[in-house]
């Protein structure tokens, strides 16, 4: 049960960040991956028109889900396509969605994950102030579904944030979280590193963190350090900057004994908004 994990430095041109991808994609495949994780905006970074390109792939007339389909087919590979934007299925011209599809090894859509929580921070670098809410609507449905390495939960970077989604996927049968992520350089360096493993470590999942990794339009630097983590929070794969393929395998032998040893889903408890908590005798 062997997937990647891709990283990349995507540009405006969605053409040429296509036939990158594709590059990569082959190299996984050529390496025994039966699943691969694309990194978020892997079509296009620093575009202004995310409408229109969410509108011309709704109606059939743009290149990236063509795309998507005939790659998943020629190299046999299921692809978690990291976002693009994409309107709801039934109204092609509505905002669009920071959408993460999965991808059959058949070219068929799986599942579809849209971005529940939209990056609307003020960062200390070259652009200072990022509006996702400006150009996506927010998603709304925690999305799991099964794959050949396992049940996957989709999640999509400033997702890291919000453990209590991670709780959810976990609780709805997720064995491998995807993260396709384009963290800032400021923030990337802040907290990157002990999200992806906390969110790991809390979920006893694998964490599928795919980023991109330097300098794009906009102005905009992505911190990059891609990575694979296991159910234990060890980082089994790892990539500093610019592109990557990254590859691991599910034991899936031990991440059923690390859940039986340390059955932390079972003793998760919950408490109503204003509930008194327990407080320990004395």
């Amino acid at each position: 049960m062997t997937f990647a994990v891709i990283q990349m430095v995507s540009q405006s041109d969605v053409l040429a960040n296509l036939v990158q991808a594709r590059r990569l994609l082959e190299r996984a495949a050529a390496n025994g991956a039966q699943l691969a994780v694309l990194p978020e905006n892997f079509a296009a970074m620093g575009r202004r028109d995310v409408a229109d390109i969410g509108v011309a792939e709704a109606l059939g007339e743009g290149p990236i889900l063509p795309w998507l389909k005939q790659t998943a087919c020629d190299l046999n590979l299921w692809i978690v396509a990291g976002t693009l934007p994409l309107p709801p299925l039934d109204q092609p011209r509505a905002k669009a969605n920071a959408c993460s599809l999965l991808i059959d090894a058949q070219g068929q859509t799986v599942a579809r994950y849209d971005k529940l929580h939209l990056f609307d921070v003020d960062v200390a670098d070259a652009r200072g102030r990022y509006r996702e809410s400006d150009d996506y609507a927010y998603g709304a449905q925690v999305v799991v579904a099964d794959t050949p390495v396992g049940r996957v939960g989709l999640t999509v970077c400033y997702d890291l944030r919000f453990p209590e989604l991670y709780s959810e996927l976990r609780a709805a049968g997720a064995e491998l979280i995807t993260a396709p992520s384009a963290f800032t350089a400021v923030t990337g360096a802040a907290h990157w590193d002990v999200l992806i493993r906390a969110r790991a470590i809390e979920t006893q999942c694998y964490v599928l963190a795919a980023a991109q990794g330097g300098v794009h339009p906009g102005p905009r630097e992505t911190y990059g350090h891609g990575a694979i983590i296991d159910p234990w929070g060890r980082v089994l794969a790892h990539q500093d900057q610019g592109e990557a393929v990254l590859l691991a395998a599910r034991d899936s032998i031990e991440q059923a004994s690390i859940r039986a040893r340390m059955p932390v889903a079972n003793h998760r408890r919950f408490f109503s908004q204003g509930a008194q908590r327990p407080v320990s005798e004395r």
